[in-house]
């Protein structure tokens, strides 16, 4: 297997989904096959497994060591592989980080614990502790993935300038601040640090808005879908061609407004379904909390992607079934 050494997290990186056998189990053939479709996309600089989109939340360390190995294995000398770090206690971060690392990983997306929900963001310290205790574990780039700060676990601004200072590994955020003011700032103020620290974004609701802003990349679930549309988005506005960026972004706007429809929790789930609309994967599966969509939604995904102009004749018809 191929080490990607000195990976750069920029460029469009999707973020990719979990098959699911009826018993819960992992189905590791059809996860295999959805990786190649999304990591191999031509343009597509790298692939995230163990993610939210991949359900992390729901996978015991010993499943998300078996998806990276299998994600290796399939992908792994073909494109870099970036593996999520979600955990609450910093010390079980770091044991997924070695994990990664030694199995082959080229970079790190850190989530936020969620133990710091309750008044972590007055405290700068604990997020500086939680970083250099990973990165005590590993050299592998780390992204840091930034939430909104109205969900208790963003980072404040002058939090994240520190990481950066005290955490060399730190090599970019992924930014889902939710706040266009607050983007912009990101985008301006890191990318033109001494030692650049990259704007990947997430605001996949709001895509295109979010990239003339200047990021120098997106990490996304919605690339499990749509990863050839973001690529071609993402290059006609590094070419600053406004007529075709907005000729792309008319047909990614149906889905991304299907995807991110309230209740938010179910982006992923839609995004399965819509896998199994274009023929990619054959049952959208989930592990409880989340629940299969209803009838209705599934439908409404179906006329999403006719509207895109993607997928497979008889797309409505199936979802009517």
């Amino acid at each position: 297997m191929r080490r990607f050494n000195d990976f750069e997290p920029k460029g469009v990186i999707p973020a990719t989904l979990l098959a699911v056998n009826e018993d819960y189990s992992i189905d590791e053939a059809a996860t295999r096959k959805h990786l190649r479709d999304c990591a191999l996309v031509p343009g597509v600089s790298a692939a995230t497994v163990n993610g939210h989109a991949s359900e992390v939340h729901a996978c015991t360390f010993e499943e998300q060591r078996r998806i990276l190995d299998a994600s290796l294995d399939e992908v792994g000398d073909e494109v870099p592989l970036i593996n999520g770090v979600y955990a609450d206690g910093s010390h079980e971060a770091a044991r997924i980080a070695r994990m990664a690392d030694d199995a082959g990983a080229s970079c790190l997306l850190v989530f936020p614990p969620q133990s710091m929900t309750m008044g972590g963001q007055m405290r700068p310290e604990m997020a500086l502790a939680h970083f250099k205790t990973i990165a005590d574990a590993t050299d592998l780039p780390i992204i840091v993935f930034e939430y909104p700060m109205t969900s208790g676990l963003g980072y404040p601004f002058d939090t994240l300038l520190k990481l950066f200072d005290e955490v060399p590994t730190i090599r970019a955020i992924k930014d889902w601040c939710a706040d266009p003011m607050l983007h912009e700032k990101h985008t301006r103020t890191f990318q033109a640090l001494p030692r650049p620290i990259n704007v990947l974004t997430t605001h996949s609701a709001w895509l295109m808005s979010s990239l003339v802003m200047g990021a120098n990349g997106l990490l996304s679930g919605a690339g499990s879908v749509i990863s050839d549309l973001q690529v071609a988005l993402f290059e006609a506005v590094q070419a600053k061609d406004l007529a075709r960026a907005q000729a792309i972004n008319d047909r990614i706007v149906p889905l991304t407004q299907a995807f991110y429809a309230p209740p938010f929790l179910d982006m992923h789930n839609r995004m399965k379904e819509c896998l199994v609309l274009l023929g990619r994967l054959d049952k959208a599966v989930v592990r409880p909390p989340l629940m299969k969509l209803h009838d209705a939604e599934i439908q409404g995904l179906a006329a999403a992607l006719e509207a895109a102009g993607i997928g497979q004749e008889g797309a409505l018809a199936l979802a009517a079934e």
